[in-house]
């Protein structure tokens, strides 16, 4: 007879969100009981797929009995908890965080934090014109992607996606520390040269656009990127037998970019090289 484990059923925790009581499992997070209720909070760090690491501060809210705002993205839930999303603490503190954000990184390819920008009134030029510290030339060193580090804000979902949370490459980390903190290959070598195998999980994470596909700069720089008239169609990737879903992004009849949906169990929106950048060859003239 084979011996069959059960786990016993998660508890049910209950507790209040802007006055709304909710009802989440054990284990799941404030943002989760969010989510629950329809509430839409700001985030940029977090992400379904990683593990929250607490660096970009927009999700905080305020928590009764607590002394400081806590992270929404990785704050678990308790029985009784009382939590304000909206209060006027978490709007100074969010409004804040977004000011030095846009006031120290390029967010002109990054729509979420630009919405959130104006939906919090953030004014990042009041700390001055000369306050972009990160401001360096673009990273063209392969044909697959680009970095532009001038658009990173640290979020470090990037050195998730290539660690233990999808890839386990490990070729990105962070190097320095306090006000030198930047994202770099390990021992800060060359591109080529490091452990990088370009399955690109990093670009598909990156928030801002500071990691971008090499085929989409290159429009953005033509002038000709234009996202609202391209087209998306599902399909599934056409080089082994693992059923990696894809979702090809198709303007003027072609491709310009791939992705993957989060929540297919197969690829949880992550791909290897040929998935993510092998659409070369459905243009090729040799098929002409």
């Amino acid at each position: 007879m084979t011996a069959v484990s059960i786990s016993a059923p998660k508890r049910v925790v209950e507790l209040t969100v802007d006055g709304r009581t909710v009802r989440v499992t054990e284990g799941s997070t404030i943002l989760d009981a969010c989510k629950r209720l329809g509430i839409d909070t700001p985030t940029l760090c977090y992400g379904d797929t990683l593990t929250p690491v607490n660096v970009c501060r927009v999700c905080v809210v305020e928590l009764e009995g607590a002394r400081t705002l806590v992270p929404a993205c990785s704050r678990k839930v308790e029985e009784g908890m009382a939590v304000l999303t909206d209060s006027e603490r978490v709007r100074t503190s969010r409004r804040l965080v977004l000011e030095l954000l846009g006031s120290a990184a390029d967010l002109s390819t990054a729509p979420e934090a630009l919405a959130y920008i104006e939906r919090y009134e953030a004014q990042p030029d009041r700390f001055g014109p000369d306050s972009l510290t990160v401001a360096q030339a673009v990273k063209v060193d392969n044909e697959l992607y680009v970095r532009d580090y001038s658009k990173c804000i640290l979020c470090y979902k990037c050195v998730e996606a290539c660690g233990v949370d999808a890839q386990n490459t490990f070729a990105i980390t962070v190097a320095g520390r306090g006000f030198g903190a930047h994202i770099s290959t390990e021992l800060d070598v060359p591109l080529p040269e490091s452990a990088c195998v370009y399955c690109g999980n990093c670009v598909a994470v990156c928030p801002t656009g500071a990691l971008m596909a090499k085929s989409e700069f290159d429009l953005r720089e033509a002038g000709d990127w234009r996202e609202d008239e391209q087209t998306e169609v599902d399909t599934v990737c056409p080089y082994c037998g693992v059923g990696c879903n894809l979702t090809l992004h198709v303007q003027d009849d072609r491709i310009v970019r791939v992705t993957s949906p989060d929540d297919h169990d197969v690829t949880r929106g992550n791909l290897c090289i040929k998935g993510r950048f092998g659409y070369d060859y459905v243009k090729s003239p040799r098929r002409a």
